[in-house]
């Protein structure tokens, strides 16, 4: 574990697990790196070094008032990368996360890159507009801002128990443990940065960047996710990288890193293994 200091001193919490080629995990909204310890946990052991870094205003990283955005999001990767000296990288980006990882690639190309995943994730657009009429509308959006200034804590428990993990569909049986975790992980993100990246992660329009991915990559996405639509996300950002391979986890939810974890575990692997054959 350590931190890295962005340009205007932002001090970025990372883990560093196992070794071997890089993976480099992003987080979702508004979670941090211990969302994914299952994962990292499952690839450390079997031969890969894992970093897994906070997002500015979440978790363990500075809570600044500003750079609540995707651009600056995508340069505080660039600087863990590039202090880290990092090269041939897997990078994951889970929900928000994966948004991070296509403005980097965006912004920073594939120099240090080997492959990209995108899992549940945000990319391409989220937002309903004119020139994208599938997305979601944004009073749906709005609600989730209303609710983070009125009780952002009833919030993200209202999150947990019902679209994030499916809870809210029959038969579903998340744990409390579960659930409990996602709550405690989204209070220690600043209340101004979580409320921020609301807008960061639902208006920020991926095509341009989607366009310059040059890199195999791996697109995995429930067709039961209540929070980043299968149509409007996986299915779409498939269709607009070359190459990108994809798979669909039949009924799941949003959360997949941990309702599906031994899967997306064995998928991520797999993929992994497949630099350099």
């Amino acid at each position: 574990m350590g931190y890295v200091t962005t340009e205007d001193d932002t001090q970025i919490f990372y883990k560093d697990w196992g070794t071997g080629r890089p993976v480099v995990l992003s987080h979702g909204w508004p979670l941090n790196a211990d969302s994914w310890e299952a994962q990292a946990l499952f690839l450390a052991a079997n031969g890969y070094r894992v970093i897994a870094h906070d997002r500015r205003g979440h978790g363990r990283s500075t809570q600044t008032w500003h750079g609540n955005d995707m651009d600056t999001y995508a340069d505080d990767l660039a600087t863990l990368i590039n202090t880290l000296d990092l090269s041939d990288a897997t990078l994951v980006g889970f929900s928000t996360g994966g948004g991070e990882v296509a403005r980097y690639i965006g912004r920073h190309g594939t120099g240090r890159v080997a492959q990209a995943v995108l899992v549940a994730a945000v990319p391409p657009y989220m937002l309903r507009t004119a020139d994208n009429p599938g997305g979601v509308p944004v009073e749906v959006f709005d609600g989730i801002r209303a609710g983070s200034l009125a009780d952002r804590s009833q919030l993200y428990k209202d999150l947990a128990d019902g679209p994030f993990f499916g809870h809210n569909r029959p038969g579903a049986n998340v744990s409390q443990g579960i659930r409990d975790a996602f709550w405690l992980q989204s209070m220690a993100s600043g209340h101004r940065n979580a409320y921020e990246c609301i807008a960061a992660f639902s208006a920020t329009d991926f095509r341009g960047d989607l366009a310059r991915f040059d890199v195999p990559t791996l697109i995995i996405h429930g067709d039961d996710d209540q929070v980043v639509p299968f149509e409007v996300g996986g299915k779409t950002s498939a269709a607009l990288i070359k190459g990108a391979e994809l798979i669909v986890y039949p009924g799941a939810p949003h959360g997949i890193t941990d309702t599906h974890k031994q899967q997306l575990g064995h998928d991520l692997l797999a993929f992994l293994n497949t630099f350099g054959v």
